[in-house]
C-alpha cells in the first residue's frame, strides 16, 4: 500500500525518507531518521518499532544491512513487514516479507533504497531508484521528484491519500533546538504528491535564510514603494500588524539585557534612505512576522527580495 524512499544526502549528510501511500496520515507511522545516524521506512502492516529500535541499534553502531536483518530476525510477522533502513555511511538494506501483497520489492544501492508494496508493477520502484541516481536538485526536492516519479509508473494500485517528507539534520530543528529539519506531511488529499511539493516551497519560503549577497539595498524609490504598500495593507507605522504582538507583561522590553536576545538580521546595516526611518522599519519587521518571513529579515537599510515578492503579492491580492 505504500512506496518509499530512504536516502542518504553525500554532500550534506542529511538523512531523509520519503513516501506515499494510500493510507491515512502516512507520515505519523513510516518515515523515522536521526542525524548522523540514519533513516528507516517501516511498511506493509508496519511495526512502528522497526523506527525507534533501528535507530537505536544504529545509532549503537549496526550497520544498516545487519540492524534490518535483527529486526526482521526478531518479527513472528516479518513475512508480512516491508522496510528499508539507510545508515550514516552510506550503508543501505531493502528487505520485503513473502507475503507482502503483489507487486512487492525493493532495490538499493550506496547511500538508498527504494520499496513498495501493492504497486503496479516493478517500474514504480525503479522510478524512485533512477530517478534519485540522476539527480539534478537539491536533496528534499529530489526525494520528492522520486515519489511522483514512481506514482507516474503506476504508483500504488490502490490509489493515493498521503504523502510526507521527513529530513534530519543536526541542529537543523526550528531554533536549532533538534534535528527535524523538514518534517512535511500530507495527511489527505487527492494528489498528496504535488501537495508536498508545494507546502515544501513554503518551507523554503518561511525558514531559509537569504545570503547577504542575496539582498537588495533600499533606495528612495524603493523605501516609497514600501511605504505605499505598507499603508496599503493598514501594516504602516502603529498600524494593525504592530498590535499583534504585544507581550502580557508591558514592562518586557526584549533587548533588555534580562530579556530575550533580539532576533538576529541578515547582512550589515547601511545609512537608510530619505522616507524611510526606524519607525517604518519596525512597521516592515512586523509585517513580516505576521506574514511568517521573519526568518527573511534583512539588515536596516536592505531587503530580502523574497520577501519583497511576498508584500507585492499581497498588495496585488488586496487590490
Amino acid at each position: 500500500m505504500t512506496f518509499s524512499i530512504v536516502a542518504l544526502d553525500p554532500a550534506t549528510g542529511d538523512l531523509g525518507v520519503a513516501v506515499q501511500s494510500k493510507f491515512l496520515a502516512v507520515g505519523a507511522v513510516v518515515p523515522w531518521a536521526a542525524a548522523g545516524v540514519g533513516a528507516v521506512a517501516t511498511q506493509s502492516f508496519a511495526n512502528v518499532a522497526y523506527g525507534p529500535d533501528g535507530l537505536a541499534a544504529l545509532r549503537a553502531g549496526g550497520s544498516a544491512a545487519d540492524v534490518l536483518a535483527r529486526l526482521t530476525a526478531d518479527d513472528p510477522l516479518r513475512d508480512q513487514r516491508q522496510a528499508g533502513i539507510v545508515d550514516a555511511h552510506g550503508g543501505s538494506a531493502t528487505y520485503t516479507g513473502r507475503g507482502c501483497m503483489a507487486w512487492a520489492g525493493g532495490r538499493t544501492g550506496s547511500g538508498w533504497a527504494a520499496q513498495g508494496n501493492i504497486l503496479a508493477g516493478s517500474a514504480v520502484v525503479d522510478g524512485l531508484a533512477d530517478t534519485y541516481l540522476a539527480g539534478g536538485a537539491p536533496f528534499p526536492e529530489l526525494l520528492v521528484t522520486c515519489l511522483a516519479a514512481a506514482d507516474a509508473a503506476g504508483g500504488d494500485r490502490r490509489g493515493r491519500e498521503s504523502a510526507a517528507l521527513y529530513i534530519a539534520r543536526a541542529g537543523g530543528g526550528y531554533g536549532g533546538g533538534n534535528d527535524r529539519y523538514l518534517d512535511l506531511r500530507v495527511d489527505q488529499h487527492d494528489d498528496p504528491i504535488a501537495e508536498l511539493g508545494r507546502v515544501l516551497a513554503f518551507h523554503h519560503l518561511y525558514f531559509d535564510r537569504p545570503t547577504a549577497q542575496e539582498l537588495l539595498p533600499l533606495t528612495p524609490a524603493l523605501a516609497a514603494e514600501l511605504r505605499a504598500d505598507l499603508e496599503r495593507l493598514g501594516a504602516g507605522p502603529g498600524g494593525w500588524t504592530a498590535r499583534v504582538y504585544v507581550p502580557m507583561d508591558p514592562s518586557y522590553e526584549p533587548n533588555d539585557p534580562g530579556g530575550d536576545a533580539a532576533r538576529p538580521f541578515v547582512g550589515e546595516p547601511r545609512p537608510l534612505p530619505e522616507g524611510w526611518n526606524d519607525a517604518w522599519q519596525a512597521a516592515l519587521v512586523s509585517w513580516m512576522g505576521v506574514e511568517n518571513v521573519e526568518e527573511r529579515t534583512a539588515a536596516p537599510g536592505w531587503i530580502d527580495p523574497r520577501v519583497l515578492q511576498v508584500l507585492r503579492s499581497k498588495v496585488a491580492a488586496a487590490t
